[in-house]
């Protein structure tokens, strides 16, 4: 029996988690229920003695497994946001029994014969354009995962994919422990030296929290950026540095690079199985992008544009550098602090002077106030509802007639159980089922300066862009408004995924959004206009080593899964090789970043880094859209609310970005926000 706890819909308000009854030995014998009922809903699918149809295959395949997608999605978010031991060998016991029922639909011959019948017949369907694309989805989830292969090589399949489930996952837990490890306390005040107080007051917090005395520093971000940005100790920039770099790359148990091998090698062995020459190309089938040698292009003209940029811009920082402090050669542990220091001096601009007009919850607000003037939303923090943490926010989000769009969940600050960075993600998806619109839970979870003892959580200028950011994939959930919950809000190519969230920063640089929510938080005054110029006029500050960096990611990750990773027998060695033509400081040996980048070893991000950038070209092109008719013009509002925020994967990306746009996106855009073309 499914416990209680866990059993769906759940007997809440709008059938929210009921997070405070949900104990951590419940979920294994329910995700076997789960499974188990799941299974018995396919074979129904599969067994059925009615011709195959849209309805009775295709639709019904869909909305089979309810219980067990909702019972997952709240089990992986505690997973990243929630951790512990007893979470994390669940994880590991359960992906593979999920990665197998995953495969037994996929390989399921007799249900590949029921939805490839429907898919034969469709010139004779009449179906609408949303489910067209279900049913093309749907016959493609059979076909590249196997349904065509012989017996054995099927079995083949099954096998990689339960090793892939498990490695992605050691990879995770080995850089969370890897992050949590790390402690550098400071006893000595003169070390702290450089740093802003409130930087000095958390981990003085956070040292009385380990019972010791002085100041602890930690791998989390909001304990680190600041500590490489202003620490004047260099000893200790390059200490913390190196730690950061050399993440799960000390050949311990905690070391990935067996992992990382692994993993590429057996994306490469599935991909060839599934008839593709290499990863890359099994995964850009199914993105804006198409092919490998389309990234390829894509990244290497951004890198003609940028990397002269890059260039001077670092021996502007190297000169800089000499001239301040002797400094003969820059290292990495160098670039945030003088490019903190050359950016003060020539901007006058700094994130201290800046954070006292962002305190947490008026940026909270201020997102909201954009979301109410461009989408017509509404937010009120609601206390009636269950949260799998004290430090979680909740909200019910209504439209302007007061009708239920969403629950929302925001979770900001670091702890000892969740992971790094920050993301965007969903306890329950929106689909119209018997002629009711049921709708999303979606949640934000990021790492953001805490409050002390004297002072409100104040954000640094980039927390504040990252929780538009965050906020922007929010909406995009909050907002869907289609049959399917397979194409759902963010449901969407993984090249198009970023759009949402990467416009919503733009708000944050505009005089006329920051006057919604940026006001001193001891005084009440409205952040100066003079600082919003300085804001707007250090955008493009360094933006060719901002750009180089980011196209050195995406360089590699498709050096991972371009071509064949047989021949790779050292990770560190491949990685150099990838980014031998995007290096501006020194090789480190202690150091490397495959071991710990999840996005692509444990995220969904494999063969698709690039679309970071992918996605700046979409948001610079259609954000000068919202520039040319006001940046709250409720006509070009409603043109992406309806075309690109409510519309999910109901149809190509590129068919409903024109429909808004009027026009394929433009690469000049980009590059005349960045600086790297003239205006």
């Amino acid at each position: 029996m499914i416990k209680k706890s866990l059993k769906t819909p759940f007997k809440t308000k709008h059938n929210t988690a009921p997070f405070s009854k949900i104990k951590n030995e419940d979920f294994l014998p329910t995700f076997k229920e789960a499974i188990k009922q799941a299974k018995k809903e396919i074979d129904d699918i599969a067994t059925s003695i009615n011709t195959p149809s849209f309805e009775n295959t295709i639709v019904a395949l869909d909305f089979s497994g309810e219980q067990l997608d909702r019972i997952s999605s709240i089990f992986f978010n505690l997973n990243s946001a929630e951790t512990n031991e007893t979470i994390q060998k669940i994880a590991q016991e359960v992906s593979p029994l999920l990665s197998e029922f995953s495969n037994d639909i996929t390989l399921n011959e007799a249900l590949f014969k029921r939805v490839k019948a429907v898919y034969d017949s469709k010139k004779e369907l009449n179906l609408t354009t949303e489910q067209q694309t279900l049913l093309d989805k749907k016959y493609k989830s059979f076909s590249r995962n196997g349904a065509n292969l012989s017996d054995d090589k099927k079995s083949q399949l099954r096998a990689i994919d339960k090793k892939l489930s498990q490695l992605k996952l050691k990879f995770g837990e080995n850089v969370l422990a890897e992050t949590n490890k790390f402690e550098m306390f400071i006893t000595n005040k003169a070390d702290l030296s450089g740093l802003p107080e409130g930087a000095k007051e958390a981990a003085k917090q956070l040292a009385e929290s380990k019972d010791k005395k002085g100041w602890l520093f930690t791998l989390d971000y909001p304990s680190y950026i600041p500590f490489v940005t202003y620490a004047d100790n260099r000893e200790l920039r390059k200490k913390i540095t190196l730690v950061a770099g050399s993440k799960s790359f000390k050949g311990d148990d905690l070391d990935n690079q067996d992992i990382v091998l692994n993993i590429v090698k057996l994306r490469h062995e599935r991909a060839n199985l599934l008839g593709y020459k290499t990863h890359a190309h099994f995964v850009l089938e199914e993105r804006m992008a198409e092919t490998p040698a389309n990234v390829q292009d894509f990244l290497d003209e951004l890198l003609e544009k940028a990397k002269p940029a890059a260039q001077q811009e670092f021996k502007n920082l190297e000169d800089f550098a000499r001239e301040l402090d002797g400094i003969d050669q820059l290292e990495k542990w160098d670039g945030s602090y003088y490019s903190e220091k050359l950016k003060q001096k020539r901007f006058s601009l700094d994130d201290e002077l800046l954070k006292p007009y962002f305190k947490l919850e008026n940026v909270i607000n201020g997102a909201f106030a954009v979301a109410h003037k461009l989408f017509d939303l509404n937010f009120e923090e609601i206390h009636d509802i269950d949260k799998y943490h004290e430090d979680v926010l909740t909200y019910k989000v209504t439209d302007l007639e007061g009708e239920f769009v969403s629950i929302f969940y925001a979770d900001f600050f670091p702890r000892e159980g969740k992971r790094n960075g920050a993301w965007m993600t969903s306890f329950k998806p929106q689909y119209i089922k018997n002629g009711e619109n049921s709708r999303p839970h979606i949640s934000i979870v990021c790492n953001f300066t805490k409050p002390t003892k004297t002072k409100p959580s104040l954000l640094t200028f980039n927390e504040v862009t990252t929780l538009f950011h965050e906020f922007g994939h929010a909406l995009h959930g909050m907002l869907a408004n289609t049959t399917f919950p397979s194409l759902s809000g963010t449901s969407v190519y993984w090249d198009f995924v970023e759009l949402p969230s990467q416009i919503m920063e733009n708000w944050c640089y505009e005089k006329e959004a920051l006057k919604l929510f940026a006001t001193h938080y001891e005084t009440g005054e409205v952040i100066p206009m003079d600082l919003v110029e300085k804001i707007k006029a250090s955008a493009t500050f360094h933006e060719g080593m901002q750009t180089l960096r980011q196209l050195s990611f995406g360089l590699l990750d498709m050096s991972w899964h371009g071509g064949s990773p047989e021949v790779i027998t050292s990770v560190k060695a491949h990685e150099s090789e990838a980014f031998k033509n995007v290096s501006l400081y020194p090789e480190t040996k202690e150091t490397c970043m495959s071991t710990a980048f999840s996005h692509i070893f444990q995220g969904g991000y494999s063969s698709g880094y690039y679309s970071y950038k992918w996605a700046e070209v979409l948001d610079a092109d259609a954000f000068e859209y919202f520039k040319e008719k006001g940046i709250f013009n409720k006509m070009v509002a409603d043109k992406f609310k309806n075309n690109v925020l409510s519309k999910g994967g109901t149809e190509n990306p590129m068919t409903l970005y024109k429909r808004f746009r009027g026009q394929k996106p433009k690469p000049e855009a980009l590059l005349r926000r960045s600086g790297l073309i003239g205006k």
